[in-house]
Order: structure tokens, then C-alpha cells, then sequence
């Protein structure tokens, strides 16, 4: 088995019925058609409706499987609630939830009007809490036995970042729901959990974060010790496990997929991996010099 192929047996998410917010391009496509090839059924939202029905054909001819595209602005909770209801006419249930639906860019914070900060946190945070406040309400009502959100926050949810302030703020409340919900709401049998993913190199997205040649300059691989970056497969692998009932003892927990980037950045002493061979041999020596004496 190689880490770009499928994990999951098939047949893992049958008779589920999934909801991708942002799932019509990026990794949330990745995600959704994973979860069809692994027999579930998926919604994808988004605003840009001629795209989302385009890639739902696309997805549903290269797996077999059922998609149903639904224009919806998870900035508004009345677009939320009515995506829910179009998903209940046409499904008549839903048993998971993937909040994937974001929006990011770089940028010193003090060029930031109060708008192009707000629109993060909107589409962030504000359309995850409005997402699974619907859903969780939906679901405490019709008492439903169990039931799954999954969210995708960002390592740097819990460390912060320079220059991506807005993303890194909204990110960190989504973490602090994931983690609060999977306790107040677990007696209504539904379970939370986040993935952080590192780079997963997707086109729109990189290009806005960077732009022009600016990929080249900043080469993330460099950031990674594994030396590489990540494969859709792999994100794919992990969220169709989170979702599915092989991970039904795991509520609460947010697992990082980042080829251990956020640690490379967060040891005090990892720059030292910039030192040649050479000066550590004669560094060795000054330290045992040192101790001889």
C-alpha cells in the first residue's frame, strides 16, 4: 500500500449521507469523492452554483455515486437552513457534516480594512457555528442515534501566525467549538473532530496565497521535515476515517497532518538543523574541551 492510495475498505461509508460545505472544488472535492467511492451519499455547497452542478456530474461519473449541489452562502443562516432542507427532501436524513467551507489570504494586518477581516471570520467561523447549529438542532430534534461533524481548522489555530490574522482568529474559535461541543453534545450521540492540515498544494488556493512566483520563492517543502508535502489521498484517507464509524471512540480530537511542520517551527533550537557536519564536529570538540578542563 503507498499513502496516495485509498485506506478504507469499501463499502466503509454506506448509507451515509455526508454534507461538504466548499466541497465543489480544492480538497473539499477530494474529500467528497472519496466519501462516494467509499458508498456514501454527498451534498456539496457553495455559492457558485454553474460550478458546483458541473463538478457534482464530474464526481458522480467518475465514482458511480449520488451528489446533490446546493447553492449556499454558510455566511447566512437562513441559506444554511433551507441547503438542510433540500438535503432532507432529497435524501430524507443526513448523518455527517464537513465544515471545509474557508476563505484565507496573506497580508500585514494593518492594510486590512474591517470588511476584508470580517469576510474571514463570516465564512470561517461564523459559517461553521451557523452549519452546525442547524444540523446539531436538526438532529437533538428528530433524536437521532449518532451523528458526525468534522472540522478543518489549521495548526496554526492554536500557535497563531503573522499575516494571516483574521484566518488564524477565526480558525482558533472553530477549534474551541470542535473541542466544546464534543463534550456538551455527546449525549445526544453526535461526536467532533478537526483535522489541521498542512500544505496540500491546491490551485485557487495557493494562488491567492501566493501569487505570482512567490510559491517558488517560498518553497514549502523546506518548512516540512518529511521533505515533501501532502498528498489529497492522505487528507482524504483521514477525514473518510473520521467520518465513518470505525472511529467512534474518538470525539474531541483534532489531528494534525502536516509532515510535522507546526514542530519544525516551534522547537527553540530547530534552526540547528542548519548547521553543516563539519561545525558540529568542531563544535563536539569545543563542549568536550569544555568538560575536560
Amino acid at each position: 500500500m503507498k499513502y496516495t492510495e485509498p485506506m478504507l475498505r469499501e463499502g466503509s461509508l454506506a448509507d451515509k449521507v455526508i454534507i461538504v460545505t466548499g466541497g465543489g472544488s480544492g480538497l473539499g472535492k477530494a474529500m467528497s469523492t472519496y466519501f462516494l467511492q467509499l458508498k456514501a451519499k454527498v451534498v456539496i455547497t457553495s455559492r457558485d452554483i454553474e460550478k458546483l452542478q458541473k463538478t457534482a456530474k464530474e464526481m458522480e461519473e467518475s465514482t458511480g455515486g449520488e451528489v446533490l449541489a446546493v447553492q449556499c452562502d454558510v455566511r447566512n443562516y437562513d441559506e444554511v437552513e433551507a441547503m438542510l432542507e433540500k438535503t432532507l427532501a432529497h435524501f430524507g436524513k443526513v448523518d455527517g457534516l464537513l465544515n471545509n467551507a474557508a476563505g484565507n489570504f496573506i497580508s500585514p494586518t494593518e492594510r486590512l480594512s474591517a470588511n476584508a477581516f470580517d469576510t474571514i471570520i463570516d465564512i470561517v467561523l461564523k459559517g461553521t457555528k451557523n452549519c452546525t447549529l442547524a444540523l446539531g438542532k436538526h438532529w437533538i430534534k428528530i433524536k437521532q442515534e449518532k451523528a458526525t461533524v468534522l472540522n478543518i481548522v489549521t495548526t496554526y489555530a492554536w500557535t497563531g501566525s503573522a499575516y494571516v490574522v483574521p484566518s488564524a482568529t477565526a480558525k482558533a474559535g472553530v477549534l474551541a467549538m470542535t473541542r466544546s461541543l464534543a463534550v456538551e453534545w455527546a449525549k445526544y450521540g453526535m461526536r467532533f473532530n478537526a483535522i489541521a492540515p498542512g500544505p496540500f498544494p491546491t490551485k485557487g488556493a495557493w494562488d491567492r496565497l501566493l501569487p505570482g512566483d512567490l510559491k517558488d520563492k517560498f518553497d514549502m517543502k523546506k518548512k516540512i521535515p518529511l521533505k515533501r508535502v501532502g498528498e489529497h489521498q492522505e487528507l482524504a484517507n483521514l477525514a473518510a476515517y473520521l467520518m465513518s464509524d470505525f472511529s467512534a471512540f474518538v470525539n474531541g480530537e483534532v489531528v494534525t497532518i502536516d509532515g510535522g511542520e507546526w514542530l519544525q517551527g516551534a522547537g527553540e533550537f530547530n534552526m540547528l538543523e542548519q548547521i553543516p557536519q563539519e561545525m558540529w564536529d568542531m563544535l563536539e570538540m569545543m563542549i568536550r574541551a569544555k568538560k575536560s578542563k
